[in-house]
């Protein structure tokens, strides 16, 4: 916890594009009964759960940015904790300082990791429970149903908390069927997980089922079709690889810095690590008078491969694999501890000597030296975000958002303004549609601030999408600037006016 503290004390301030987009807002909204007022400020992702941002946003309002920072630091860090006592149970005797170290070295400076340490991310915060629950399956070699039963409630949380995390409960499901009584791990993870998801997800759905007829609104609208939006499936598919060959090549893109599957720039070595060395693994067992892996061995590397399948077919987005990339310590290590005991003619359990553990030890240090973390937009502490809002935005108004991310600035305008976005590209107002009908009715009853478009400073200006609700720029007021969260970015609002008047 201590590291992760002095991290994100040294990183500075989040600022992140999805902070900015709609884990403030979302939860500002929630708290604030906006839901019923505004028009998806953030677009698609207004819809997204936002139970999971309420600790960062309760941090970030309540305590001095530092030490907000630096508390949600110390809670990534308990990801460290969970890989050490993972990699002990996976190591066995062969667990020693050195190849302990090795693995929480290249757990604590994984790319992905650390650009999400003392941030709003949840990918990094849901890999606790991800984390937790698989080391508690593996902790035992024949585990009592209710360790089952917990391991995937634990990952259910996740789960709830944000739907992507289905590639770690599917992961664990392929790993329980390696379990000694699959049926019964397999059965027991499902209620678990059941219960989790609930927990933390169900509420959510069941307003969603009952405000749009989907309970995950806007995602799998093919599926449960909701008359607010096109029957479409809404999925990022940006980075998906283009075929077969093209997925197997991504760790390899990965360690020299093409980051097709992020956004921003990002160096790792890790997965293409493993790529080398799990083949080696298993030349080595066919070759081996004995196995070389234990069930426990399987087990794991069946949660992370069928895990990082999944990933790589849904998303191949980096940062949903916080989980996978902080496994890919222990998971390295393991499998140098098996190639070794496996030329040294030993078993697998065997301690492995203090030349081959220092030599883990360099490996690891090496991966770890040419990791080049992304940056997702930070402020130094020196300079946090505090905008001055223009006394002329000082009275309640309607504004329309042309751009994204916008909706981090709702919360800093008075109390009884509008804002509705009406230019994203996944969710569209549809013509006299719920929305549509918001937006026309709020027009209607106008503001003392009176209208107002919003746009980020150096975008392309959309004002067609303003000639929809018979709007124009008026020419004959100035627009107004509002400090962007990125350092050096603003944000414009400019007054409104009939487009007839």
């Amino acid at each position: 916890m201590a590291i992760g503290a002095v991290y994100a004390g040294w990183a500075g301030e989040d600022a992140n594009w999805d902070w900015q987009n709609y884990h403030e807002y979302n939860v500002w909204a929630l708290l604030n009964g906006r839901y019923d007022h505004d028009v998806i400020p953030p677009g698609f992702q207004t819809h997204f759960n936002p139970i999971i941002y309420f600790p960062w946003y309760y941090l970030r309002h309540a305590l001095p940015p530092a030490i907000a920072g630096m508390t949600m630091g110390a809670v990534h860090g308990l990801n460290l904790a969970l890989v050490y006592w993972l990699s002990r149970i996976v190591l066995g005797h062969a667990a020693n300082a050195m190849t302990v170290v090795a693995a929480l070295l290249l757990a604590a400076l994984g790319p992905m990791t650390l650009s999400e340490v003392g941030t709003s991310f949840s990918d990094i915060l849901t890999a606790i429970p991800i984390i937790a629950g698989l080391a508690l399956m593996l902790a035992a070699d024949e585990p009592r149903p209710i360790r089952y039963v917990v391991a995937g409630f634990l990952v259910g949380l996740a789960l709830g908390f944000k739907l992507t995390n289905i590639v770690f409960a599917i992961g664990l499901a392929g790993a329980a069927l390696a379990a000694a009584r699959p049926l019964v791990a397999v059965t027991c993870l499902a209620i678990g997980g059941a219960i989790g998801t609930i927990m933390t997800g169900g509420v959510w759905s069941v307003m969603l089922w009952r405000e749009f007829g989907n309970p995950f609104f806007p995602l799998l609208n093919s599926l449960f079709p909701s008359p607010e939006m096109r029957e479409i499936t809404v999925l990022d598919r940006q980075f998906i690889p283009k075929g077969i060959l093209d997925g197997l090549a991504y760790p390899f893109h990965w360690l020299v810095g093409n980051f097709r599957s992020s956004e921003l720039p990002f160096r790792d070595a890790r997965f293409a690590m493993l790529c080398v060395l799990l083949p080696i693994a298993f030349i080595a067992q066919m070759k081996h008078t004995r196995a070389i892996f234990s069930r426990r061995d399987l087990q794991l590397l069946i949660f992370f491969v069928t895990s990082y399948a999944v990933w790589l077919t849904l998303f191949s987005i980096q940062r949903y694999a916080v989980a996978l990339e902080l496994l890919t310590g222990p998971l390295i290590v393991l499998l140098l501890v098996r190639i070794v005991t496996a030329f040294r003619s030993t078993t697998p359990t065997y301690p492995v000597g203090q030349h081959a553990s220092r030599s883990i030890f360099i490996i690891a240090a090496i991966i770890a030296a040419w990791s080049q973390p992304t940056d997702w937009w930070r402020r130094p502490w020196s300079n946090p975000y505090a905008p001055m809002i223009s006394s002329r935005l000082s009275r309640p108004a309607t504004y329309l958002l042309l751009d994204k991310p916008l909706a981090f600035v709702a919360p800093l305008l008075p109390a009884g303004s509008r804002f509705y976005t009406i230019t994203d590209l996944a969710l569209p107002i549809l013509p006299a549609g719920k929305y549509d009908n918001r937006i026309r009715a709020g027009l209607k009853e106008p503001l003392p601030g009176g209208v107002w478009e919003m746009h980020i400073k150096g975008q392309p200006f959309r004002t067609e999408a303003l000639a929809t609700y018979d709007l124009m720029i008026d020419a004959s007021q100035p627009c107004v600037e509002i400090e962007g969260a990125q350092l050096g970015s603003a944000n414009i609002a400019c007054p409104l006016r009939p487009t007839g008047s």
